[in-house]
């Protein structure tokens, strides 16, 4: 096990992620938002990792979501930031801005304030985009967490993601 910070059972999953993707002969990159890098934090502190884990973006804002991951505007206005259209939109923009085979998207609301009576702080959605797959195949979710605080919301939100990146995932 690493020497790290992070919790334990963050880097366990990542290991498995980092080794089950390493057998598959695959590289994933992530686009999160509310979990604010710490999917990619949890990959990297696998030794070995960079040859599985290609690139991760962190687009906290509208803005960089739209610009550096190509998260049409109207995508946003319409449906809101923390939505499956976004989360689905972010995990396209990776995998054409990345070489990586997988990617994983995820947007939500960690707390303490943010959620609404339709989307609670705990709110988080999740997308995943294999290259080469259908463009109408979506793979999507979107998830209620207990909200046990930002950091419980974000560690929730990792684990979920991890478990995405997964070959045999959903």
């Amino acid at each position: 096990m690493p020497d790290t910070i992070l919790p334990a059972q963050l880097v366990e999953l990542a290991e498995k992620v980092i080794i089950a993707n390493r057998r598959a002969g695959r590289t994933v990159a992530v686009a999160e938002s509310c979990t604010g890098g710490l999917v990619s934090a949890a990959l990297t502190e696998i030794a070995g990792s960079s040859d599985v884990f290609e690139a991760g973006f962190i687009t906290y804002s509208n803005d960089m979501k739209a610009e550096l991951l190509k998260v049409s505007h109207d995508v946003l206005e319409t449906f809101g930031a923390v939505s499956i259209a976004t989360a689905w939109a972010m995990a396209q923009g990776a995998l054409k801005k990345s070489h990586a085979h997988v990617s994983v998207a995820i947007t939500g609301i960690a707390g303490p304030g943010g959620g609404s009576e339709q989307k609670p702080v705990g709110t988080v959605v999740f997308a995943r985009a294999d290259r080469g797959a259908s463009p109408d195949k979506v793979v999507a979710d979107m998830r209620h967490f207990e909200n046990n605080g930002r950091g419980g919301v974000r560690l929730q939100a990792a684990l979920c993601a991890l478990e995405l990146l997964l070959p045999d995932g959903p």
